[in-house]
C-alpha cells in the first residue's frame, strides 16, 4: 500500500489531479483496506509494535496528500482557505468510511458516494484524473 501511494503521489499531473487519481484508485470496496482491516483486531490496537507499520501506512498516504493538496493550491486549483493537514484527514477518512458503509451494505455504492462527494467538496471530477487510474470498484 505504501508503494502504491508513493507511486500515485510522485506521478506526473497537477496536485489536484494527483489527489483525484488516489481517490479514483481502483479498490476492492467490499473487502476493505488492508491496513484499515488491522486497526480492527484488538491485539493489533493494543500493541504498538503490531499497530506502527499501520501508523506508518497511513503516515505515507495522509502525508502526500497533504503535500499534494498544497501544491493544488499554490497552482490555484484548489481553494487557499483550505487546510492541507485537516483536508487530508477528510480525504483518508472518507476512504475509510467508504469502505465501511460498502461492507455494512454489501454494495459498492456507498463508497462510490462517498468518493463522488469528495469529489465535489474539493470541486474536482473524474475527468481531472489524466493519470489513467479512473477507478473500478468490485
Amino acid at each position: 500500500m505504501q508503494a502504491q501511494s508513493r507511486q500515485i503521489f510522485s506521478g506526473g499531473g497537477s496536485g489536484l489531479r494527483r489527489i483525484v487519481a488516489y481517490l479514483l484508485l481502483e479498490r476492492d470496496a467490499l473487502r476493505g483496506c488492508r491496513a484499515g482491516r488491522l486497526v480492527g483486531d484488538p491485539e493489533i490496537v493494543a500493541d504498538d509494535a503490531l499497530r506502527a507499520p499501520v501508523r506508518e501506512t497511513f503516515t505515507v498516504v495522509v502525508d502526500r496528500l497533504a503535500a499534494a493538496i498544497a501544491e493544488a493550491q499554490g497552482a490555484g486549483e484548489l481553494d487557499a482557505r483550505l487546510r492541507p493537514e485537516q483536508t487530508e484527514a477528510t480525504l483518508a477518512a472518507v476512504v475509510q468510511g467508504g469502505y465501511a458503509l460498502a461492507r455494512a451494505e454489501q454494495s459498492v455504492e456507498p463508497f462510490d458516494r462517498a468518493i463522488q462527494g469528495a469529489l465535489d467538496l474539493l470541486g474536482a471530477t473524474a475527468d481531472d484524473d489524466t493519470t489513467g487510474t479512473g477507478r473500478r470498484t468490485a
